[in-house]
This record gives structure tokens, C-alpha cells and sequence, in this order.
């Protein structure tokens, strides 16, 4: 049987079946298409620009380490006029962190960046592993995730860096659109389908001739959003990379395991299933107030974008899937459904019935309907029900500075609770002079007692 020739050169034999659309290509051709894709999407997106100081989240795994080798080599290619600094948090996990931060620091000197390596015990005063001793494996995940998000911030701001890029890519981004539509939380649905977020603080807007990055104001953004995990993982073999791949060992408890196993169950079945999702999400995400401040028209789902990736296939192609707003004309046919209900007129879809609970002589807690003329809206009866969303004003955390809608951010809250189940070891001294420890007092307290009621027998 005659090898399969390369569907893009018809040269080289075939020996890569791409994940995401079954293309049969050559290593060259494959690597070529994936750098290009990449290249793509930072174009379309308005990613960068020249002379701007990029700090790239390195974790020592597959996602950054790529990240970082396609950016160093499509920075010199198209002479983008980046500046690359590797950053790295040390979460404290032994046995997993320490190893991967060896791997960075080859990384660094193989791609002849700069790095900069911020700790939790630095930032927190506290380890993963020690608060997974005091929380147990069930929530720690909460805890790491809002504090590599902080820490990834403070070490851009202390390398005087206000843009922040991430290796996040298709498969991480189907995993999180699911897990936000199964918390029902549609605001961070709207943040996190953007492949560029941006929320300065008002304490950061008070503030307009400062030249020093803020904690508040640091841009992220995701250049591999719309890569596959498969491919990301070839990319990286057939370039030789030199990556860390243990998985966090911490991780399997944690609720994005089961949306992984979703997605990749639904991979296996439709290959283009993971950015079906994706563009669902986005889609989804336009219909939440405050889109477009959150999204600022950088992502590539929106209008013009979208016709360039339809027709060149590209990265996040659109291709045989839907090109964007469906979501919309759905919600416009749905009301339309409505307004048809109250005429009294065939339709197809119904929507649930806006009810207020009025006073009833017989029963207080039956839900009447307000009665109106056929064919009139009432006033207070609106197209969505629910009460309305109310946009999030951005702030400054009281205690740390940090981006916060509240007063007190998540991070420093949980920090609260940590620090008040913390072990108290104080220094006291004895009646003796002898310097003993209250935790020392504690364990022997019950054998004074006990001594004491034989003395007294």
C-alpha cells in the first residue's frame, strides 16, 4: 500500500491526522499550519503591539512551554516588537511545583528569556501543601485558583508589565463555558469566552498620569485559545521541547476533572465538538449585560473576525459550525412567540409565563397572573424575567489593593479564614522563668489535672 501524501504539499508522506478537522499532513506542513493559525488569532485580535513587554505564564508544562516557543518564533518572524519575559508562581506543592520550576529555568535559558519566580509564601504566608492540610483536597482548588490569579498580577506589576498572556487553550475553554453553565453563572461565562480581558479599577482610572502598572489594571490574554490540547501536545513532540508533564497532584478532585471527562467523551465522538463549545459560549456570552465593555472587541467570534476565520480555516475556524449571534436571533424569534401567545396565535415555542403573587381572598399563596387588553404589554411585565442585572462596579480591595468588586477581595477573605484556624503558638513564660509554649502548655494541662486529683485524694 502506496503512504499517504500530505493533503497541503502532496510531497512529504502523511504523519499526523490533525484532532481537530482529520487533515493528513507532514511534520513541516503541520508545524507550518499551527504556527500560522496562531499567528492568525494574535492578528485578527489586535493581541499586541510593537515595543509592548509580555509576560508569559510559565508553568514548565505542554501549554506554556509551546506558548512560549510559538510566540519567541513568530515574534522574530513577523517582527512583532515584543518584549518576553517568562513568570512562574510557586504554589508550594512538593513533589510537582519544585520539578516543573526546573524545567522553566531551562526553558529561559533555552529561549534566552528573563524570569521571574513568585511564591504563595512570599505573596500569602502560606503553601498549598499547608492549605490542603488545613481545608483538605476537596476545596483547595478554590483557594490555588484565586491565588495564582492574584500572584500572576503582583509578579507582572513587580516586572513592571501590564500585559500577561496564558496558555488556556480549546479544550480549557469548552471545560470552563460547561462548568459556568452548570453553575449558572452567565457574568463569568461572559469573562472568561473573551480571549482578552481587561478591567481597570476605578482606583486605577483616578489615576491617569501613573506610569507604574497597577495590580488593577493588567490585561490577560490567551493566543492558544482556539488550539487543541491533541495538537498542542504534538507541536511540542515533533519540535522537541522540553516540557514537564505530571499533572498537578492535587488536581483529580477537583470539578473541572469532570467537565475534562465530558468534553473528551464528546471529542471522541465529534471532533469539532471542543470549539462547538467555545462558540457556544461566546454566543451565549453576548446576550449577558456588560459584554461588549468585558470582550472590548477582541474576540474573534464578533463580526469581521469571524468571515476571515470562515474563509481561511484558520485558528478557531468557523467553518461547518455556526458563524455567531444565533443566540440572539433566538431570543428575538422566542419574544416574538410571546407577543403571538397574548393574541391568541399558533406558535411553536412558548416562553414561561411572567407571574406576580397577588393578594387572593382564598389562598395568599396562589401565583395570579396581572390581566391585561389582548395584545398590550404591560408596563411591568418585561421581555426577560428575573430581575435585572445590575452591572459590576470595579474597585480596590481595602486590605491588599487588589481588582475587587467588593470591599475585601476573595483572596484577602480566604487568607481571613485560613489565618483564624491557624495553630496559635505564642511564647510565654512560666511562673518558674522557664520559656514554654502555649502549645506545650496545651498538651500538658491534662496530666497536670490528672496529677492534681491524686494529690487531692
Amino acid at each position: 500500500m502506496a503512504p499517504t501524501p500530505c493533503e497541503l504539499c502532496s510531497i512529504n508522506r502523511a504523519l499526523i491526522l490533525r484532532p481537530k478537522n482529520h487533515q493528513k499532513l507532514c511534520k513541516t506542513c503541520f508545524i507550518s499550519t499551527f504556527e500560522s493559525e496562531i499567528h492568525h488569532t494574535i492578528t485578527t485580535t489586535s493581541l499586541f503591539h510593537p515595543g509592548e513587554r509580555i509576560a508569559i505564564g510559565a508553568s514548565g508544562g505542554k501549554d506554556s512551554t509551546v506558548l512560549a516557543s510559538v510566540l519567541k518564533t513568530l515574534n522574530e518572524r513577523h517582527n512583532y516588537g515584543l518584549e518576553l519575559i517568562l513568570l512562574s508562581i510557586d504554589e508550594g506543592i512538593k513533589g510537582y511545583r519544585d520539578d516543573s520550576l526546573e524545567t522553566v529555568k531551562r526553558n529561559a535559558q533555552q529561549y534566552d528569556m528573563e524570569l521571574k519566580i513568585v511564591g504563595y509564601d512570599e505573596l500569602y504566608g502560606w503553601t498549598m501543601d499547608q492549605v490542603v492540610e488545613q481545608v483538605g483536597k476537596k476545596g483547595n482548588c478554590t483557594y490555588c485558583g484565586v491565588f495564582r490569579r492574584q500572584a500572576l498580577d503582583r509578579g507582572a506589576a513587580m516586572l513592571g508589565v501590564q500585559h500577561v498572556v496564558t496558555g488556556h487553550n480549546a479544550d480549557d475553554m469548552a471545560e470552563t463555558v460547561l462548568m459556568n453553565l452548570l453553575r449558572g453563572d452567565l457574568p463569568r461565562l461572559s469573562r472568561s469566552t473573551s480571549i482578552m480581558t481587561s478591567t481597570p479599577s476605578a482606583a486605577a482610572a483616578a489615576v491617569p498620569s501613573q506610569t507604574k502598572p497597577s495590580l488593577t489594571n493588567i490585561k490577560r490574554s490567551k493566543p492558544l485559545k482556539y488550539a487543541y490540547e491533541k495538537e498542542i501536545v504534538l507541536y511540542a513532540l515533533h519540535k522537541k521541547l522540553d516540557y514537564f508533564s505530571t499533572e498537578c497532584i492535587y488536581s483529580p478532585e477537583a470539578f473541572r476533572g469532570s467537565a475534562r471527562t465530558l468534553i473528551k467523551n464528546l471529542e471522541a465522538v465529534r471532533p469539532s465538538a471542543i470549539l462547538d463549545v467555545v462558540r457556544s459560549g461566546e454566543d451565549m456570552a453576548k446576550l449577558v449585560p456588560g459584554y461588549e465593555d468585558t470582550c472590548a472587541g477582541k474576540c474573534a467570534g464578533s463580526t469581521g473576525a469571524g468571515a476571515v476565520e470562515e474563509e481561511e480555516a484558520g485558528c478557531g475556524s468557523a467553518a461547518g459550525r455556526s458563524g455567531g449571534g444565533e443566540m440572539s436571533k433566538m431570543e428575538q424569534h422566542l419574544t416574538r412567540n410571546e407577543r403571538a401567545d397574548e393574541e391568541e396565535l399558533e406558535i411553536e415555542i412558548k416562553l414561561p409565563i411572567q407571574v406576580e403573587f397577588l393578594k387572593d381572598p382564598a389562598n395568599d399563596a396562589i401565583p395570579l397572573r396581572k390581566k391585561g387588553r389582548k395584545g398590550v404589554k404591560s408596563a411591568s411585565t418585561p421581555q426577560s424575567s428575573g430581575k435585572p442585572v445590575t452591572k459590576q462596579t470595579m474597585g480596590s480591595c481595602e486590605n491588599c489593593g487588589y481588582l475587587s468588586s467588593q470591599k475585601v477581595c476573595k483572596a484577602c477573605v480566604l487568607l481571613e479564614g485560613l489565618n483564624k484556624n491557624r495553630p496559635k503558638v505564642a511564647v510565654e513564660t512560666s511562673t518558674d522563668g522557664e520559656i514554654v509554649s502555649m502549645q506545650q502548655a496545651r498538651e500538658e494541662l491534662p496530666g497536670a489535672v490528672a496529677q492534681m486529683s491524686v494529690d487531692q485524694s
